[in-house]
């Protein structure tokens, strides 16, 4: 196939095509929580936004840690794909699911401990660690059915199945909300009822997932087990495939943790402000996150076919689309901005100082973009310990930087050390990427 045709094959058109959906599914995930905090935000003491804000950090910082499961599923399912191999298929669904739902029980067992620690580790006052301490008791029973969500999107992408993803992400956040509104506003359960509401939307979403892959793997030859699914090869592989991308999972939801740490170290206000804008700031992470999904498949299923020439190109079709959209997030926060505050919560200190720090969360979608995407192609090329050092760098330098930052500047050094952190870990990738280059890219 030529440069042309090849250019074709992974235009535009099927980037957006396979990157909507996924965007579209992605954004209901920021909107769960940006119901869950616009409901905390509306009753009277700031205190509700932050126990939302600290008991959610510590389910992010415990399940990204495990994000392995979708990221890894994910690369090993598209090169199988790829490479037609759907006993391989099979196998990759099968040992995603066994280590999810053992993850998920031990997290269930390890609850008190961990909850113990996490919140030992964060800043905030007693009142705000009180509610988060009731959030995590309520939702960590979701353990097992989120892991094996994780395994489902993963396998479902690989797949390039991007609308059933659709499908099941919107059900599981819209299920999410209602049920908030409904524990929250009607029955007053406080952040007790947030939380329920997730773990039932977690719950409902497993169940959702595992009919998805039934009804997927009907069409697929090949068996249940067999010998190849202990192939010493493959579990080798897949064992230093996730331990790099959960070494570097940690190494990311640590900067975030103490992005948010430092936050609440300040004031209650400060912590419900940065929240908010946080939630802006994931909005625009899993709305980016659709092209680095795009380019997951993608360049997985060119690897997988021994492509070169359609590794360029996914490569930069998928960064051009990723580009365009991060610079139209970043004028949607310039136009409405102070409005989506507005609705977020009615506490006028809040208000005010949300909208100080607001440029921040604006110039965000231009500088995350090239982490995003160079993320999403590291993953389907395996090229997983260079993700996980590059990671640590980032990690590295941001703590360099942020704490004299926040030393001299407060809560805008903050901010510009957190933007320097995603600039950083875009730099690293891009420092490596030639090497990439020379072995999956050659020209055919």
């Amino acid at each position: 196939m030529n440069e042309r045709a090849q250019a074709g094959a992974t235009g535009f058109g099927r980037v957006f095509r396979l990157s909507l959906p996924i965007i579209f599914s992605n954004l209901s995930v920021p909107l769960m929580g940006a119901v869950d905090t616009a409901v905390m935000g509306h009753l009277p003491d700031a205190a509700y936004i932050g126990g939302v804000a600290l008991g959610a950090l510590v389910f992010t910082y415990v399940y990204w840690g495990f994000g392995f499961l979708r990221m890894a599923t994910t690369g090993f399912t598209a090169q199988a794909q790829g490479a037609r191999d759907h006993q391989e298929l099979r196998h990759v669904t099968l040992r995603g699911t066994v280590l999810a739902l053992g993850l998920g029980i031990l997290i269930i067992a390890l609850q008190l401990p961990l909850t113990h620690l996490a919140l030992a580790v964060l800043e905030g006052s007693a009142r705000v660690k009180a509610l988060a301490r009731d959030y995590v008791l309520v939702r960590i029973w979701g353990a097992p059915a989120t892991l094996f969500v994780y395994v489902v999107l993963g396998w479902l992408i690989g797949m390039q199945r991007m609308r059933t993803v659709l499908v099941l992400t919107v059900f599981q956040n819209a299920l999410n909300a209602a049920l908030a509104l409904l524990f929250v506003l009607q029955f007053g359960w406080g952040i007790k009822g947030v939380a329920a509401a997730t773990l039932l939307a977690e719950i409902a979403a497993a169940l959702l997932g595992a009919a998805a892959l039934r009804r997927a793997h009907r069409a697929l030859s090949g068996r249940w087990g067999g010998a190849g699914l202990f192939d010493r090869a493959k579990l080798l592989g897949a064992f230093r495939v996730n331990g790099d991308i959960f070494l570097r999972t940690l190494f990311l939801v640590t900067g975030f943790a103490w992005f948010i740490s430092q936050g609440a170290g300040q004031d209650d206000v400060i912590l419900a402000a940065n929240a908010i804008l946080l939630t802006f700031v994931t909005f625009v992470a899993y709305g980016l996150d659709g092209f680095a999904h795009a380019a997951e498949t993608l360049v997985g299923a060119a690897i997988g076919a021994r492509d070169g020439g359609s590794f360029r190109a996914a490569v930069r079709v998928t960064t051009v689309s990723a580009a365009t959209v991060a610079v139209a997030a970043g004028l949607v926060f310039v136009l409405a901005g102070p409005a989506l505050i507005d609705l977020m919560t009615g506490i006028e200190a809040v208000h005010a100082t949300a909208r100080t720090y607001l440029p921040w969360a604006i110039l965000y979608p231009a500088v995350a973009v090239w982490c995003f995407q160079l993320d999403g192609i590291y993953i389907d090329a395996t090229r997983t310990g260079e993700m996980r050092n590059g990671m640590a760098l980032a990690l590295a330098g941001f703590l360099a930087i942020g704490y004299p930052l926040v030393a001299h500047f407060g809560n805008h050094g903050l901010w510009a050390a957190f933007l320097g952190f995603a600039a950083l870990r875009g730099l690293v990738l891009a420092r490596w990427y030639p090497r990439l280059l020379v072995q999956f890219a050659r020209p055919a």
